[in-house]
């Protein structure tokens, strides 16, 4: 039958089905998410009236600046992301679509869900922990160390969690502060070894955190180029993949001399 069509009467009978399904999905839900600039938090100061950091066993030190870990915002798994909202994300700088499974990876029960996230929100705080009195040379049996950050889950904040008790404890090493008195925010995870790991989400977090005050971002190395693609003006990256390296990073920055690394 189609063999007897001219070709334009061809071509449309083939468009027909096309379409249709591009109606149908236009309206179906769609196994994405869309995710915008979310919070961010200091970790050096308090959240909801609790202090982010609490440290016991040793002195700590005021601090000044701040240092502010970054999230992102999305839909949640039992949302229903239509065509229209996947085409509408994708073309506009201040949001990205997701696979679902890349967002939500532990399955689409909400709940479920979010023990996941609170679960590696606590893994985190305990690695960061470990992993900047290591840096310092402190043992763990002398010191408590708190971490409380509400409404956040997930282990993206470890790297700011580690340099919040750095800071506390020791600062710069030499009487200053990390910050230098800036307000610094960043992202990446962290192991006991203090190895900086990459996250999701860091176009969308450089936003935040220019939208919150800061001007300088801490960004696993790996992923400079996906922090440079949508970069607000104002905000210096500062790639990084270890404590230690960042630790330097932030002296030289702060002191003015030595090399402060750059995407």
């Amino acid at each position: 039958m189609l063999s007897r069509l001219t070709r334009p009467r061809a071509l449309a009978v083939c468009a027909l089905p096309v379409v249709a399904l591009l109606a149908a999905s236009a309206f179906a839900p769609l196994p994405f998410a869309v995710a915008q600039p979310g919070l961010t938090a200091n970790v050096l100061g308090e959240n909801k009236g609790d202090p982010v950091i609490t440290i016991s066993g040793a002195p700590t030190r005021r601090t000044s600046g701040e240092l502010r870990m970054t999230t992102i915002e999305a839909t949640g798994p039992d949302a229903s992301v239509s065509l229209g909202d996947v085409l509408d994300g994708w073309f506009r700088t201040d949001r990205a679509v997701m696979p679902l499974d890349s967002v939500y990876p532990s399955g689409d029960d909400v709940e479920e869900i979010e023990d996941y996230n609170a679960e590696q929100m606590r893994k985190s705080q305990d690695t960061a922990t470990e992993a900047a009195l290591d840096y310092l040379g402190e043992e763990s049996d002398d010191i408590e160390v708190t971490l409380k950050l509400a409404d956040v889950g997930g282990p993206s904040a470890g790297l700011l969690f580690s340099l919040g008790i750095v800071d506390k404890l020791d600062g710069d090493g030499s009487g200053g502060d990390l910050t230098g008195g800036r307000t610094i925010a960043g992202t990446g995870t962290i192991d006991a070894d203090g190895k900086v790991g990459a996250v999701g989400g860091v176009a969308l977090k450089t936003q935040a955190a220019r939208r919150d005050g800061a001007t300088v971002f801490l960004v696993p190395k790996a992923e400079c180029a996906d922090a440079e693609s949508e970069l607000p003006k104002g905000l210096r990256l500062i790639p990084v993949t270890t404590l230690k390296g960042t630790v330097s990073a932030l002296v030289a920055l702060e002191k003015g001399r030595g090399p402060v690394p750059s995407c």
